[in-house]
């Protein structure tokens, strides 16, 4: 392998054109920079240069030399640039996250992108296990969820909570158990999950959401409102997802004695390097997220 010391001293010398100058521009002295020729040529076992005085002309060889050594420095030192290169602005995201939380960051990460069109957001809507199956296979760079992961290469850093609400429609201005049991649950993947944290500090009834009648489920974070909106049962959601819903005045997001909030994690790979664009995307979630509090 050719060493790019030489290599360097070589090119300089023949951009130079002078041995002194090359000496003083590389902050060595003449002879180490014929030296330096002189290693070339014995590694390659070709002669270089013609030495004619103080002055040289190249030989074929040195020619050859020169144009793709030229151009090997220059990638060496491109390649150490980009290898430096770390913007906060400039980048593919990927990012996970539940549907609550979603609905209220991917509209703040779009607006970001729209201000910095080279950070590119790569975002999915996905449970808590997937996320972390996802981190832990370095499918995205962070995730957001509302559990701590037990797994051992990753770290989960509480950032926020979020209020969990009971809905119901518009008409409904107080609930009780009774009216719990008439409405029945409409249902959600977190369905279960919410009313227990939810229902059983405000219901003293209450042991599992199996008590209560189902009336409907969807999977889509953005249609669950829509079976409550119509009376057609109540649910537990956490506050974002209610403030998301296309029509307010058709919903009532009821606030009990005993309010409960979420935890919102911040998951990412416990010995990754955190490049600088994704320092952005946590800096605008957190923001967005403490107006949620």
């Amino acid at each position: 392998m050719i060493n790019p010391n030489w290599l360097a001293t070589f090119c300089s010398l023949v951009d130079q054109r002078h041995f002194t100058r090359t000496a003083q521009e590389l902050h060595m002295t003449q002879s180490g920079v014929s030296q330096h020729v002189k290693k070339l040529e014995q590694q390659l076992g070709q002669l270089l240069l013609v030495r004619q005085g103080k002055s040289f002309t190249l030989t074929t060889a040195g020619e050859r030399l020169y144009a793709e050594g030229k151009a090997l420095l220059l990638a060496m030192k491109d390649l150490e640039k980009k290898i430096g290169h770390d913007p906060y602005d400039e980048g593919i995201v990927r990012i996970a996250s539940p549907g609550s939380i979603g609905l209220k960051l991917y509209p703040q990460f779009l607006a970001l992108q729209q201000q910095h069109p080279k950070l590119i957001i790569d975002f999915r809507f996905a449970p808590n296990p997937e996320i972390d199956a996802l981190l832990v296979a370095d499918k995205i760079d962070i995730g957001f969820m509302t559990q701590q992961s037990s797994s051992a290469t990753l770290k989960t850093e509480l950032i926020a909570h979020e209020e969990l609400r009971l809905v119901t429609a518009s008409g409904i201005q107080s609930v009780s158990w009774q009216t719990l049991l008439n409405l029945g649950f409409i249902d959600h993947p977190d369905g279960a999950h919410h009313a227990d944290q939810l229902l059983a500090g405000n219901f003293k009834e209450y042991q599992a959401i199996g008590q209560i009648p189902k009336a409907g489920f969807s999977n889509q974070i953005n249609l669950i409102l829509e079976p409550v909106a119509m009376g057609l049962g109540f649910t537990v959601l956490p506050q974002h997802a209610v403030n998301s819903f296309r029509d307010p005045s058709l919903i009532n997001a009821h606030r009990l004695n005993r309010p409960v909030t979420e935890p919102i994690y911040l998951g990412s790979h416990l010995f990754k390097h955190t490049p600088n664009r994704v320092v952005t995307i946590v800096d605008e979630a957190i923001s967005a997220l403490s107006s949620m509090e």
